[in-house]
């Protein structure tokens, strides 16, 4: 499993810290059962570590350069199915995602932005 750094995606230095204005979102599995009196009923679903998962929306604005070593590791993971580990600003630690979209857009010479969002998911470490 691969982790999302300047190392290993291969970025200089702070290329795979997102921009500021990054949005999380979390995501209970809950399961409600309504009754015909009005009654709700609310459960948590899953092992219980795993029933609140993250959803992070990042925006990188960087070189044209770091935004392609961006976009080939994303590529690489999603073609592979893989997921990989990060950990975003403000959390205590990694956290393992998958990206399955984003978006790139060329604004300026020399200039990319990759919008991306990233989906926590449990699995077991290999």
């Amino acid at each position: 499993m691969a982790t999302f750094n300047d190392t290993t995606v291969g970025t200089s230095t702070g290329g795979t810290t997102p921009s500021y204005g990054q949005q999380k979102t979390s995501a209970p599995n809950t399961r409600i059962v309504r009754f015909a009196d009005g009654y709700e009923h609310r459960l948590l679903f899953g092992v219980a570590e795993h029933q609140n998962p993250k959803i992070f929306n990042f925006t990188f604005n960087k070189s044209q350069a770091d935004i392609a070593k961006i976009e080939e590791f994303l590529d690489a993971r999603a073609l592979d199915r893989e997921s990989f580990t990060y950990t975003p600003a403000g959390e205590s630690s990694a956290m393992q995602f998958v990206c399955q979209n984003w978006n790139k857009t060329i604004p300026y010479n020399n200039r990319a932005t990759i919008t991306a969002t990233f989906r926590q998911v449990f699995e077991p470490s290999v």
